[in-house]
Order: C-alpha cells, then sequence, then structure tokens
C-alpha cells in the first residue's frame, strides 16, 4: 500500500513513495484536529528526496551553519507541491540502519500542533535523512539575537514559552521526555508564525556528536558530570531559553544567577521591552531560577511550566503573525503579468511573455556561443534552433519534438527550453508531461520564479487547485526576492 500525501494520478504518485508504510501516529481525539492534514510516516527514496531539493542544490540549505554543518538541512518540495524540510545526516552519524529506523518511527508517530512534526526519512546505503514539515519563518535565535525590522514583543516571547512547554509537556506524555541540546536555534516558526519545536532533536543521539553542542557554560552541571541526557536536563535548557526570551541575549545562566541573586533585574532584560513589562517578568524570571537548580530534583516538570505559564499570557486573541510582523500564510501578494497569466492559465499570454524574455534568465546564450565552435554540436544546435523558431511561430507539436531531440543529447541544460517545452505540452492538452518539465526547470534553476508559476498552470490542468495555489505562492515569494536582490543592485 502506498502512502498518500497529495490526490496525484496514481501514475505519478505510485512512484513517490515506497510500498513500505511504517505504522500510523497514534494521536488523541482532541490533537487530531489540529494535524489532520498530516498523514503516516513514510519511508521516501533517496531519488525522491535528491529530486525534491533540487539535488541538494546549495540555494536550498536553510540550516545555520550553511555547508559547513555536520548534518545539513534543506528545504525541498514534493511532487504534490508540499514543501518540506530535509535533514541529511553526516554518513558516520548512524551507522546502524536498523536502529535509525527503529527511532525515526517512533519519533514520527507523534502529531502535534507545537511540534515540527516529522513526515519520513530515508535509509539507503549510508544515506541517513529525515523529512519534516517545512517551517518558512526562521528560528527563534533569528527573532532574537539577529532581528531586522522590529524586536520579538513581550507578549509574543510569552506565547513561545507556553507553546514550548506544551510540546514538551506533550513529547512527555507520549514516553519522549528526552530532547538533545534544546536551544534557540530548535525553535522554528510555522506560516501562522507560531512558535513549534523541531522533531529532530527528539532523536536519540548517535554518532552525530555530543547531546550538546552549545558552550559548556550553558550545559546542564549533570551532564557535565556524567555524560548523560535526563528529563531534568531538558528543563534546565528550557532555563536557558527562557533567559534569552527575557534578555533577548544568550547569557551563561551562571552570569544570569548573579544578577538575579543580585536583584539586577534591569541588567538582565531585554532594553528593547522597556514599557512593556509587569508581574510577569519577575514571574518569569522566579521560573527561570526553578529551572537552572544545580539540583535537578528540584527543577519543575513540562506540566507545570504549563500550569505556571498558562495565566501569564497576553493578548491572546491576537494572531501570532501580527505580533511577529510577518505576512498572514492566507494574505496574497498581487501577482505579476506572467503569475496571472499562469493564475488564469492564459496560454496566449504565458507564451508571449516566454518569447519576450528569450534565454536571458538561464545564460544559456553565452554556453551556445562558445559550442558553436564545435563541429559536433552543430546538429544539436540546429535542434534547439529549430525549436526557437517553431515556439515562436506557435508551432508546438514541432516546438516538442525539436526541444526533445536538444534535451535527449544531454550536453547542455537550459530551464527556459524545459519551460517552453512545458509550456508547448500544455498547449497539446499534456498536463502531466507539462508539469515533469516545470519541475524539470526548477531543478536546474532552483530560485527561477518563473518555473514555480508554470507548475501551477500544469497543477490547474491537472484539477489540482490547492496545489496550483501553492505554487503560485511559491512562484511571488521568488519573485519578489529577485525583485528585492536586483533593487540593491
Amino acid at each position: 500500500m502506498g502512502c498518500q500525501f497529495s490526490k496525484l494520478k496514481p501514475c505519478c504518485w505510485n512512484s513517490q513513495f515506497k510500498a513500505a508504510v511504517l505504522e500510523a501516529p497514534d494521536i488523541d481525539n482532541e490533537e487530531k484536529s489540529d494535524v489532520d492534514y498530516l498523514h503516516r510516516f513514510c519511508e521516501f527514496t533517496f531519488e525522491q528526496l535528491k529530486n525534491a531539493t533540487s539535488g541538494f542544490a546549495v540555494e536550498y540549505i536553510v540550516s545555520e551553519h550553511g555547508e559547513k554543518a555536520p548534518n545539513v538541512v534543506y528545504k525541498g518540495k514534493l511532487e504534490n507541491q508540499r514543501r518540506i524540510a530535509v535533514k541529511r545526516f553526516n554518513r558516520m552519524a548512524w551507522p546502524d540502519a536498523r536502529q535509525f529506523l527503529e527511532e525515526a518511527r517512533l519519533v514520527g508517530q507523534l502529531r502535534n500542533r507545537r511540534l515540527v512534526n516529522l513526515l519520513g526519512c530515508c535509509c539507503e546505503g549510508d544515506e541517513r535523512l529525515l523529512v519534516a514539515e517545512y517551517m518558512p519563518n526562521e528560528t527563534l535565535a533569528k527573532h532574537l539575537f539577529h532581528w531586522e525590522t522590529q524586536p520579538m514583543k513581550w507578549a509574543m516571547r510569552l506565547r513561545v514559552v507556553l507553546h514550548l512547554a506544551q510540546a514538551l509537556e506533550y513529547c512527555t506524555s507520549k514516553g519522549r521526555a528526552l530532547y538533545h541540546d534544546l536551544n534557540a536555534y530548535r525553535i522554528l516558526f510555522d506560516e501562522d508564525g507560531n512558535p513549534r519545536i523541531s522533531t529532530f532533536g527528539l532523536m536519540k543521539n548517535s554518532r552525530d556528536g555530543k547531546s550538546y553542542s552549545t558552550n559548556l557554560a550553558f550545559t546542564p552541571p549533570e551532564y557535565l558530570r556524567t555524560g548523560r541526557v535526563t528529563p531534568e536536563s531538558v528543563i534546565y535548557s528550557f532555563g536557558t531559553l527562557l533567559l534569552d526570551l527575557l534578555s533577548g541575549k544568550h547569557i551563561p545562566p551562571s552570569h544570569a544567577l548573579d544578577l538575579i541573586r543580585d536583584r539586577n533585574l534591569q541588567m538582565l532584560t531585554d532594553s528593547c521591552l522597556e514599557g512593556q513589562l509587569s508581574d510577569d517578568a519577575t514571574e518569569l524570571v522566579r521560573l527561570a531560577s526553578r529551572c537552572l537548580q544545580s539540583e535537578p530534583r528540584e527543577r519543575p516538570n513540562p506540566k507545570s511550566l504549563v500550569a505556571s505559564l498558562t495565566p501569564l499570557q497576553k493578548e491572546t486573541e491576537v494572531p501570532s503573525f501580527v505580533l511577529m510582523g510577518i505576512p498572514n500564510s492566507t494574505s496574497c501578494s498581487p501577482l505579476s503579468p506572467f503569475g496571472e497569466a499562469c493564475s488564469r492559465r492564459d496560454l496566449t499570454a504565458i507564451h508571449e511573455i516566454l518569447e519576450n524574455i528569450g534565454y536571458k534568465d538561464d545564460g544559456m546564450t553565452n554556453e551556445l556561443s562558445f559550442q558553436m565552435w564545435t563541429d559536433q554540436m552543430q546538429e544539436t544546435l540546429d535542434s534547439k534552433e529549430k525549436g526557437d523558431s517553431a515556439f515562436k511561430q506557435k508551432d508546438f507539436r514541432t516546438t516538442i519534438e525539436c526541444y526533445s531531440q536538444f534535451i535527449d543529447v544531454g550536453t547542455m541544460v537550459s530551464p527556459t527550453i524545459f519551460a517552453r517545452r512545458g509550456l508547448s505540452y500544455l498547449m497539446n492538452d499534456m498536463p502531466q508531461e507539462a508539469l515533469n518539465d516545470a519541475m524539470q526547470a526548477q531543478v536546474i534553476s532552483p530560485i527561477w520564479h518563473i518555473a514555480s508559476y508554470l507548475q501551477a498552470a500544469a497543477l490547474s490542468a491537472l484539477g489540482m487547485d490547492n496545489e496550483a495555489q501553492a505554487a503560485l505562492k511559491e512562484g511571488t515569494m521568488l519573485e519578489a526576492k529577485r525583485n528585492a536582490a536586483a533593487a540593491k543592485k
């Protein structure tokens, strides 16, 4: 039985997943409505994840330390347009494939709106990868320590710690009380601006490094003695996060406790919060002190943290995206002429714009002029030129034939040629082939907005309206980033 994330044509979707489907998640009835958009934990093939990340392209890296990190996290997109995050482990991180699959399956059973839920994994040869929901609005570290437009409001900071405590309470209730290296980089914000905790930290540590990658000054004292993570160690790390949110800085716990003992709370609190704090700040300081007790038994448990933090919440009727100052997931930016044409499936307008764009977006002109010097390439170039001429004259069957000859040789790659052939397929009522070409154009050029817009047109033709809207949104985002970068030059 295959695992279905979306309603795709069977011939397309059955190849998207292996037949093996791991055990379905255990979801309590009261939680199910929050995560009923999620499907069963699945085992992906390496080829599927390679395609989803455009060959693990550098442009798709979202982990903090880029390519230099031992385990790199990429953003990606499945064939049904669902965006995902893919963590690719160092080859020596999980030598035991059975252990990796078992751990992934157990974490994959968890389903909660406070988690970045684990969707699947891949275990082929030496490759070990995890697949999770994609969170588009950065990490807590980014919003606290490296903010650009506005510092995080106090009401939002209180919401973050409550959501985090609720996540830990849920995990504890499901027998997953251990969390490795809980810190501000593990908290991410979803498309609605709500904070969630990454499930990657719930995987039992293997050979991918220590349980605590941060400075020793932030490590639970008992871990320094025993090298073991306990539920109480997680609460200590929660206390360091409380300090982060209070101060807007990553203050070592020992220094913070000295300030608390000296009642020097002004030095401890973020100056950006002036005028926003009241007695709830004092309560948060008290809670941080309890979490940072040197004796593990004296620290509170997640359930008591939730009970303490719930009454402190402010502006509860205000959505998180408003408090965060980020666009709402349901808000729509105006579409560009090309995006508008693709949304209406106005194939004539799409053709006119693609003809006017030419090859300026993919650098083919220089590559082809160089290749002109080699006689053996002349036939291939003739196929391209005949395809260009047929495309201009709207002879789309000939366009498909000529561009296919060019593509089949495989010497050169061009996202523009895939885009043009894709439109030609649409003109000939072949939407699945058009979608394949639009996706191939994105593999070649991951940040090319044209490819996303054409996917939207093809998906719409396939009757996949929700997925088409997601592709339009992605195209709009990529085009906005492109325009912003051009404006800075």
